[in-house]
């Protein structure tokens, strides 16, 4: 027996089937029963009519018989979270890959897409592929990484390989990690040369100082501002700093290079209702973000849980959430996303000198399919904005839908309404600002390339997850 028919015989021993029977689909703007059939890691049959004749000669076949008990299932895409800060290298006291993915499995989430403001900061190519290489190890869901932008790396963003990385990370204000790109010769440099998409933080970092010299001097909007209140209630006032003005200064110059450049722009955590102005539905090459915090929280929540809610950009008003939401379904919000950002408690303290980020990967589904049952969007939208538009935008190969010859990365939602606890924590950090909270919705099971990585009560850390790729 020769080696090529050796190996045949090998993989055909380890083959597995998942039959998903009668599981209501929701795919591409429809909600559907069908029968959906995993071999290998990819969706071999996607089918409206009862599975017939179906061989089960081979050695494992998982059957879910949804028909029969199942009511309030639902089938959707592994869902793309373009937005993680999974703070390995560097930073591992709050957070790995290990630990960030397995709460990623946990919440229904196939694909991760990390930032690079770690230590070191992923801000060349070599950085950026030990990165990858770290992650091939230890991440439970599929991964990828963004090359940071800096004053002076513009040779690195110059060679990065677009089928290896989903784009260039951006930061136009300061922000954790302090990777700020402040001088516009260079800002002008990395949209007219970035062959990547560009993805940016916007927050002009200027504004930003202006306004804390003035809190720090008591001048003007805080010259009757209580030295008590800074003490006590100091993290009411970061919306105040880092106030729409600032957002709005950055986002303008960013629309504007992109569009005297041609560059690819998706704008990160939008958070005015002003900035929406820059964003049209059927643009595709400059396309914004919303975030789950944003979508979640107003400034009124400062008041019951403190900097647990403190990230970059600010939470604002009511009225920036509503306007954020409404823009979910009319187009100008393009993906929903997490800035999944953790932090030990510890360092969430102190008011306004806590650290900025909040953990949120692990419920992000529930948390947007609980606004489908407040009537926010639809489910099928919350779809296209978590799963089919993030693989739109950022190119990525074969996921995000539930297609034949797609890969397996699946995710099965109940309607049960359940309340977020801390033992329910996978998140190295340990908390979480939802806890406490009652979510509508729960995730029964997770596959990532057609492994069970989430059963409804455990994680299978057995499974790994690979490196995504995108077209060029």
């Amino acid at each position: 027996m020769d080696n090529c028919e050796l190996e045949e015989i090998v993989k055909l021993s380890n083959r597995e089937i998942v039959k998903l029977e009668g599981v209501v689909v929701v795919n591409e703007g429809k909600c559907y029963q069908a029968n959906v059939v995993v071999e290998d890691g990819r969706i071999k049959t996607l089918s409206n009519s009862p599975l017939k004749g179906e061989k089960q000669s081979l050695d494992e076949v998982n059957s879910l018989p949804l028909s029969e008990g199942w009511g309030g299932s639902f089938l959707l895409p592994g869902i793309i979270d373009g937005h993680v800060h999974m703070r390995e290298p560097g930073l591992t006291h709050k957070a790995t890959m290990e630990s960030e993915t397995r709460a990623a499995a946990r919440g229904g989430v196939t694909t991760v897409l990390d930032m690079p403001n770690v230590v070191p900061q992923t801000t060349t190519l070599q950085l950026l592929q030990e990165r990858y290489d770290l992650a091939e190890h230890q991440c439970h869901v599929n991964y990828g990484f963004y090359l940071g932008a800096t004053n002076d790396n513009l040779e690195e963003i110059k060679r990065l390989d677009t089928t290896f990385c989903p784009g260039v990370k951006l930061f136009m204000g300061s922000s954790t990690g302090n990777m700020l790109v402040d001088r516009e010769e260079a800002l002008r440099g990395i949209f007219r040369e970035s062959p990547a998409l560009i993805m940016a933080h916007c927050e002009d970092t200027a504004r930003i100082n202006s306004l804390t010299q003035s809190l720090s001097k008591g001048e003007g909007i805080f010259r009757d501002l209580a030295p008590s209140l800074l003490e006590r209630d100091g993290v009411r006032l970061h919306p105040l700093i880092r106030d729409h003005e600032a957002c709005y200064r950055s986002t303008e110059l960013a629309v504007r290079l992109a569009k005297e450049t041609g560059a690819r722009l998706h704008v990160a955590h939008i958070t005015t209702a002003q900035e929406l102005d820059f964003f049209h539905p059927d643009d595709d090459q400059i396309t914004a973000e919303a975030c789950v915090p944003h979508l979640l929280f107003t400034d009124d929540d400062y008041e019951t849980l403190g900097a647990r809610i403190k990230c970059n950009p600010a939470i604002k008003t009511k009225a920036d959430r509503d306007a954020i939401r409404k823009a979910l379904t009319d187009g100008r919000i393009r993906t929903i996303a997490t800035d999944h950002a953790p932090h030990l408690l510890s360092e969430k303290e102190g008011g306004l000198k806590a650290m900025s980020g909040m953990p949120m990967v692990q419920f992000s589904l529930p948390a947007v399919l609980s606004l489908v049952d407040e009537g926010v969007l639809s489910i099928e939208r919350a779809v296209e904005l978590m799963c089919h538009n993030p693989a739109r935008l950022y190119h990525i190969k074969e996921r995000g839908f539930i297609r034949e010859g797609y890969h397996a990365d699946l995710v099965l939602v109940r309607r049960k309404p359940w309340t977020v606890t801390k033992d329910c924590i996978e998140s190295r950090c340990g908390w979480s600002p939802l806890e406490g909270r009652t979510l509508g919705w729960q995730v029964e099971k997770t596959w990532v390339n057609g492994q069970l990585v989430w059963d409804g009560q455990h994680v299978n850390t057995e499974v790994l997850g690979q490196a995504v790729t995108f077209s060029s």
